[in-house]
Parts: structure tokens; C-alpha cells; sequence
């Protein structure tokens, strides 16, 4: 069901995308600001696991470093089909982990040192397994997609702006009147947006779930979540320690926010995942 969704969601994104685009400068506007934002996210889906590893100062271990990572690694990996990620540490005190890279031949896991001294093996298991899942269901792939839609809904957005400022009213199918101008330039960005923080709760929805199934028993990762949301309450993080703009990466938001900002949060409420999960396990 939520694979159904995120196809859903990522087909009305570009529906709006294709709609926003024909109304501002029919198909050649639309596809040369989609070929431009293509670009644009391209670069940064290739260079994603450098950028991603350096934000969060994340060391490669081999296997004589950290053999019982590496082992748990391995076996999740071969569970869900696809080859080992390499194995990242990270000297952060906050718990929290993240998976990264292209596909799963370039794809990396990274867990905080905060992560290893708070959990035990089976919920460090539930963790990497959820990692693992959002490697083998290429989620680094559709968000990227996601990201590259959204770009493009922002820069036909920005086109419409100048348009109305310095064209007038164009005839060859521009928005000459403002008030419709001003509601493409303001809304479409925002609801291109949602959509996109929506495609990225239901992953880790998806994420959950699969992760569950690969570790073979849901309340790993239930129990990981709960330790890892209760450190956030009780120690809430800096942005020194992590830059706000990469949460989206990490399993839960270490962020704790409410009111709007929780409406817009790229995770879905901690509460909902455990729930679902605990579910899966009677």
C-alpha cells in the first residue's frame, strides 16, 4: 500500500509540475526547466555519499575494527539481495544512523558512536536493518527524483516572477493577470513541497517495515526507536552537532518540534512507526 502511494505522490508532483509548466511557457519552458533542475540534483545524487559521510564526519571501519558491525551488516545485506554497504562510524554523540549512495553497488551505512553505547545488538540489528531496506527499495533514487521535480516546480515558479515583472502580459500562453501569477509563484512551490515530504514519511514507512521483515523481528527496531526518541527528549541536539538541512537522512529527526514544523517534518511522528511496528509483531 504505501509503494502505491509513493507511486501516487510522485505522479501528482509531476502532474503539477506539467501543468504549472504548460501555463507559464507551454512544453519548451516545461522541459528545459526539468532538464535544468536534472542537472542541478544530478550532481548532487552522484556526490550524495561524500557529501552526506563528510557532514556528519563519519570514518570507514574495516572488519577488525568493528567486526560485530561488520557481521550485522553482512547478514542484512545478504537477506535483502543486494552487496555489503561499506561500514561508517560516526564520532557523534547522538544516536542516530543513515544509509547513502546511488544504488546498492555505491551505497554506504553510517551509525553515531552515540548509537553504539545507548542500544544493544538486536536493536542496532533493527537499525541497520531499516538502513538496509531504504539501500534495497533505492530510495536515495526516488527522493533525488522528488527533489529533482520540486527543483524544477521552484524555478518555473521564479520564471513566472520575472515573467510578470518584466514581460507584461504575454500572449503566446503566459499568466498575464497577477493574482494568478502571485498563486503559481507562492503555492506551487508549497504544495510541491508536501508532496515530497509525504513521499519521504511513506519511505520510511516502507523503510520500517521491510527493515522489520529483514531482521526478522519488528520489535528491534521498535525498541531502538523508543531509546533514540526518549535521548532526543532528554538531550536535545544543537545545530553544531547536526546541521538541521541533513535530518532528513537520519532514521528519526533528533529535532524535536511541534505545531507546523511537525506537519512539515520529512519523518513521520516516532509514536505512529512504533505503533505499526509493535503491530507487526502479533
Amino acid at each position: 500500500m504505501n509503494k502505491v502511494r509513493t507511486a501516487f505522490l510522485l505522479g501528482l508532483m509531476f502532474a503539477l509540475f506539467m501543468g504549472v509548466g504548460y501555463l507559464i511557457g507551454g512544453e519548451s519552458g516545461m522541459f528545459i526547466a526539468f532538464f535544468i533542475a536534472l542537472l542541478m540534483n544530478g550532481i548532487s545524487f552522484f556526490y550524495s555519499d561524500k557529501i552526506a559521510l563528510s557532514m556528519f564526519r563519519a570514518k570507514e571501519v574495516s572488519e577488525s575494527e568493528a567486526p560485530q558491525l561488520h557481521r550485522i551488516v553482512e547478514e542484512l545485506a545478504t537477506e535483502a539481495g543486494i552487496p555489503k554497504p561499506r561500514v561508517y562510524i560516526s564520532n557523534i554523540e547522538v544516536p542516530n544512523a543513515f544509509a547513502t549512495g546511488r544504488s546498492p553497488k555505491h551505497s554506504a551505512v553510517a551509525v553515531t558512536k552515540g548509537l553504539l553505547e545507548i542500544l544493544d545488538q538486536n536493536e542496532i540489528k533493527g537499525v541497520l536493518a531499516h538502513e538496509i531496506a531504504h539501500i534495497a527499495n533505492r530510495d536515495i533514487l526516488i527522493s533525488s527524483l522528488a527533489a529533482v521535480i520540486a527543483s524544477a516546480i521552484a524555478m518555473l515558479a521564479r520564471v513566472a516572477y520575472f515573467a510578470n515583472i518584466f514581460g507584461g502580459d504575454n500572449k503566446g500562453g503566459g499568466i498575464g493577470n497577477l493574482l494568478a501569477t502571485l498563486i503559481m509563484i507562492i503555492i506551487t512551490p508549497i504544495l510541491a513541497m508536501i508532496i515530497q515530504l509525504a513521499i519521504s514519511r511513506t519511505r520510511e514507512y516502507v523503510a520500517d517495515e521491510k527493515g522489520a521483515k529483514l531482521a526478522r523481528n519488528p520489535l528491534y527496531l521498535a525498541n531502538a526507536l523508543r531509546k533514540m526518541d526518549a535521548y532526543a527528549k532528554m538531550k536535545p541536539v544543537t545545530e553544531n552537532e547536526i546541521n538541521p538541512a541533513a535530518t532528513h537522512m537520519l532514521i528519526i529527526n533528533p529535532f524535536k518540534k511541534g505545531g507546523l514544523a511537525a506537519l512539515l517534518s520529512t519523518h513521520p511522528p516516532i509514536e505512529k512507526r512504533i505503533e505499526k511496528l509493535e503491530a507487526m509483531a502479533y
